[in-house]
C-alpha cells in the first residue's frame, strides 16, 4: 500500500493541475515502482508550495539562500529500512516529503518551451527518487538517475526532458 497526498500551499498551483492528486499521485508512484522502492506499506507528501517557503527551506535545511524547483526530505535514514519494518510487521513507512515551488518552476518552464504540467510532473519524479537515495552529485549516478528518470515520464507521455542535452 503506498498513501501519496498533495498538499496545496499555493492555491495558484490549481491554476495548472485542477486535481493535483489525480496528476501527480500516479507519477509518485511510477517513480516508487520504477525505483524498487520498499516492499512495506508507505506514506510520501507532495507540498505545493511557493518560491519564498522554498527559499526558507533551503536556508534552513541546506544553507542555501535562494529557492530552487524542488527540494525533497527523506524521513527515513535509509528508504531501504522500508522492507525490514514491513518485514517486523510495522504499519508505514513515513518515506517523506516533496517540495516544489510555484514561481521557479513555472518560470524554468517557461524558460524551456515546456508545458509546466510536465515540468511538474519531471520534478516530482525527480524529487521521489531523491526520497529513495537516488543522487546526481556523480556524473555515473546522474546518468542513472536521468534515465530512469525518463523513463517514467515516458509513460506519462512526457517527453524526455534531458534530451535536448545530449543531442
Amino acid at each position: 500500500m503506498v498513501d501519496i497526498g498533495c498538499r496545496i500551499d499555493d492555491q495558484r498551483w490549481l491554476t495548472l493541475v485542477a486535481d493535483p492528486d489525480a496528476v501527480l499521485a500516479p507519477v509518485a508512484a511510477a517513480a516508487l515502482a520504477a525505483a524498487d522502492a520498499p516492499k512495506g506499506p508507505l506514506e510520501l507528501a507532495i507540498v505545493l508550495a511557493d518560491d519564498a517557503a522554498v527559499r526558507r527551506l533551503n536556508r534552513d535545511y541546506r544553507g542555501v539562500d535562494r529557492p530552487t524547483n524542488v527540494l525533497s526530505f527523506p524521513l527515513a535514514d535509509d528508504a531501504r529500512a522500508g522492507d525490514e519494518a514491513a518485514a517486523a510487521g510495522a504499519p508505514l513507512l513515513l518515506l517523506g516529503d516533496v517540495v516544489v515551488a510555484y514561481e521557479t518552476v513555472t518560470a524554468e518552464a517557461a524558460e524551456q518551451g515546456k508545458a509546466p504540467v510536465d515540468h511538474l510532473r519531471h520534478l516530482v519524479v525527480h524529487g521521489v527518487l531523491h526520497l529513495l537515495g537516488y543522487d546526481h552529485d556523480a556524473d555515473p549516478d546522474a546518468d542513472a538517475m536521468e534515465r530512469l528518470e525518463a523513463r517514467i515520464l515516458a509513460q506519462f507521455g512526457v517527453v524526455d526532458p534531458y534530451a535536448a542535452r545530449s543531442a
